[in-house]
């Protein structure tokens, strides 16, 4: 079955509270964005943020930086359940994978929308918890446009997945919308986040609309 994740994007800590007491009424998830100015042109909350909010929740940090291995001491800090990075700046795929496992938490590996699946070390795909695939042009920002080329890539990868006996998750992270849930969960994909309009009114309900829709 499909999950929906609801994620959190935001410069303002006290924004960020108020969004974690919501999501603590409706799952048991969220993804936090943490961008640093660098990957992309935003920057986000530090996880430091967290070490200070007390929350039930497994947070899931996903990582648009720069050396996202620098990063991961201080979101284990940040009580992190899950540090999923982006891989166009990272020097060694293995080496974040390894001090992150390291740490007793779930690891995975991020793909921008215009990187392709061979950028992916193989050799340690088997070992991932998820893989994220980008399905906007811009990242780091809310509000983009669904990229439909992104079904291509989730069959590429759900094949290479097929070959792992106990497979990673695909997670697809940018502009998801009630039209293209029921076809992603055709392809097997495992996870998606959806940001702010998933916010709009009922949250619970919002979710369990679209998880609805991908059965």
């Amino acid at each position: 079955m499909l999950k929906v994740i609801p994620t959190i994007l935001t410069d303002n800590p006290s924004e960020l509270k108020v969004m974690l007491g919501r999501v603590e009424e409706a799952t048991d998830i969220v993804q936090i964005d943490i961008i640093d100015g660098i990957f992309t042109n935003n920057k986000t909350i530090d996880p430091k943020t967290l070490e200070y909010i007390e929350t039930n929740l497994n947070l899931d940090f996903h990582l648009l930086t720069k050396e996202p291995i620098n990063w991961v001491e201080s979101c284990i800090h940040a009580q992190a359940y899950r540090i999923t990075a982006n891989i166009e700046m990272m020097t060694s795929q293995r080496e974040f994978m390894e001090k992150v496992q390291s740490v007793g938490c779930k690891v995975g590996l991020g793909l921008n929308y215009e990187t392709p699946i061979e950028a992916v070390d193989h050799s340690i795909l088997t070992d991932l918890d998820v893989v994220l695939l980008m399905s906007i042009h811009e990242v780091g920002f809310g509000g983009k446009q669904f990229q439909s080329g992104i079904f291509e890539k989730i069959k590429e990868l759900d094949g290479l997945r097929k070959k792992d006996s106990t497979p990673f998750s695909i997670l697809i992270d940018g502009g998801v919308k009630a039209e293209v849930i029921g076809k992603l969960g055709s392809l097997g994909v495992n996870e998606v986040v959806v940001g702010r309009r998933l916010f709009n009114g009922d949250l619970r309900g919002n979710i369990e609309e679209l998880e609805k829709l991908a059965q």
